[in-house]
């Protein structure tokens, strides 16, 4: 019997913002622009870093794998989303839950391993400058990245793997705009007991590692800035602090709300807010924190679009000639 149900609900239906019917189209036409912004500033932001030779610094590279997983982030979640605002079933397979998560959770595990070696490179810049070479050189930069990528997708596979003990027989209606474990969870007719014990674990100790990581350094730098005798300096460092500080908070403070804190039975209306934050809002808000406010970027933006100008106008007389 419970064989039976279980093949039954290998298909799951995402009921995320049904209940506003009557705000689909806008709700639709908001996310797909937000969509488009974000994968515009990551994926431009990963050319222009892989293209300029002057951005090929650890900082810089640890920001286009940012991009990069950002752009993962939002390509997991935000197409089926909008997908399901018009579609008429919502449906979504157990293995495409699996695929969205495990693409979500990679992303998520990359990004808090990638903020906090930024962190320590920031702190690194500015309270060891004359260090820097030494203290973070490239080879160490690419060792952080492959940790990042490695931790990611071991992190991923256990959640994965734990969740072919689970068996769904219940309901098969996911109150979210996304497949998530924990709402998985919450439909199994075995005690997800384990699962959320590993979650708890795993999520934990990355997020836990890496705010302290963050933590020391953000600490370790703003006291460097008060300490120097440059008002001018003083104010730069801070403006910096502040923006990549309320980037990081909104990115840690909506994981560690949704994976860590206890959990109760009905929590479906509660996550949707947070997780729009981490899964959408932030992949938006980083091209621009870490970029748009950045003068050597700023400066490669405006030398590639006179470049590309450039060529533009001189292929005009020659088409006119033609």
């Amino acid at each position: 019997m419970i064989q039976n149900n279980h093949s039954l609900t290998m298909n799951f239906i995402l009921t995320g913002f049904m209940d506003h019917p009557d705000l689909k189209t806008l709700l639709f036409a908001v996310f797909f622009v937000i969509y488009l912004i974000t994968m515009v500033g990551n994926l431009g932001l990963m050319v222009l870093i892989s293209t300029e030779r002057r951005l090929q610094t650890p900082m810089y590279i640890f920001l286009g794998n940012l991009a990069l997983m950002d752009s993962c982030c939002s390509s997991a979640i935000t197409p089926k989303m909008l997908q399901n605002f018009f579609s008429e079933d919502r449906m979504i397979s157990l293995y495409e839950c699996m695929v969205q998560f495990y693409l979500l959770c990679l992303a998520e595990t990359a990004d808090c391993i990638l903020l906090a070696a930024m962190a320590y490179d920031r702190y690194v810049a500015i309270c060891r400058p004359l260090q820097y070479h030494t203290m973070m050189s490239k080879q160490l930069c690419y060792q952080m990245i492959i940790v990042a990528y490695i931790y990611g997708n071991l992190h991923s596979m256990v959640h994965i793997g734990l969740l072919f003990r689970l068996v769904f027989c219940g309901s098969h209606q996911i109150n979210h705009f996304f497949c998530d474990i924990l709402p998985l969870y919450r439909l199994s007719c075995i005690d997800p007991y384990i699962n959320k014990l590993m979650v708890f674990i795993l999520s934990g100790s990355v997020q836990v590692c890496t705010i302290t990581v963050v933590l020391i350094s953000y600490l370790c730098i703003l006291y460097t800035i008060f300490h120097m005798k440059s008002e001018e300096g003083k104010g730069k460092g801070l403006y910096t602090c502040a923006s990549h500080f309320l980037s990081i908070s909104i990115f840690y403070g909506s994981l560690l709300f949704m994976y860590i804190r206890p959990s109760s039975g009905k929590e479906g209306d509660k996550e949707i807010p947070v997780a729009i934050f981490y899964t959408i809002i932030v992949p938006l808000l980083n091209p621009f924190i870490y970029s748009l406010r950045n003068k050597e970027i700023i400066n490669a933006m405006k030398k590639l679009m006179k470049g590309k100008l450039q060529n533009i106008l001189k292929q005009i007389p020659s088409c006119m000639t033609n």
